[in-house]
């Protein structure tokens, strides 16, 4: 295909996505290099395209830019890519005997949009009903950097944890909401900088209204220090 026919395929297409897979779409030899290997691949990469756009990379300010965004790329922004990262989520026993809902709202959410590979930025409100077993509450953070940390439609990374959440603890009683600004909608194309968007995964018990209603109630409570 013709760079000019994808170029208006893709302008048709518009900022519409179609997700086949709750599974991040790596390829099979996707670990096989270091990150060593990778960041010195990606500088080169990042390092024509920016000679591409004719900037002078001899300046101070741009010769290090190469170098600083294949380290970002490997090591930060999409550093949940690589299985070794995964945070390791103890589980205890629920000694407590607490049976109701347990809600980790607010987290603060960094990714990055798969189809312009710009920032989406905004909270992430999880919650669970322990079924014997409850998970650390930062644990339930680290998930979300975790999973947040690839390239990222917003409904995968919703559905994404979900289901370790569900794995670690033992039960479909999990649920979670992201509410998210994507930049390549408020600062490209429409450039609506007031739109957010609103993913919601539920499981088991809160499938059911009440159980669900309970939980959006919560996330509405204010904070207060």
């Amino acid at each position: 295909m013709d760079l000019e026919k994808q170029l208006r395929e893709i302008e048709q297409m518009g900022d519409d996505h179609v997700s086949g897979s709750s599974e991040t779409p790596l390829r099979h030899d996707a670990f096989e290099k270091s990150d060593i290997e990778k960041i010195a691949l990606i500088k080169q990469d990042v390092h024509h395209i920016m000679e591409t756009l004719g900037l002078d990379l001899t300046d101070d300010s741009l010769k290090g830019t190469p170098t600083r965004v294949a380290k970002m790329f490997v090591q930060e922004i999409f550093g949940g890519l690589h299985p070794d990262r995964k945070p390791k989520a103890s589980t205890f026993d629920n000694k407590y005997k607490y049976g109701e809902m347990l809600v980790e709202k607010n987290i603060t959410l960094y990714s990055t949009c798969e189809h312009h590979l710009l920032p989406i930025v905004g909270k992430a409100h999880i919650a669970y009903i322990s079924s014997g077993t409850v998970v650390g509450l930062s644990k339930m953070n680290r998930i979300v950097d975790y999973y947040a940390k690839r390239p990222q439609v917003q409904e995968r990374l919703t559905i994404q944890i979900v289901k370790e959440l569900q794995q670690i603890l033992g039960t479909e009683d999990v649920a979670c909401v992201i509410d998210a600004k994507h930049l390549c909608v408020n600062s490209r194309g429409i450039r609506d900088i007031d739109s957010s968007t609103v993913t919601s995964e539920f499981g088991g018990a809160f499938k059911q209204a009440e159980t669900r209603r309970e939980f959006l109630d919560y996330i509405k409570l204010e904070t207060e220090f």
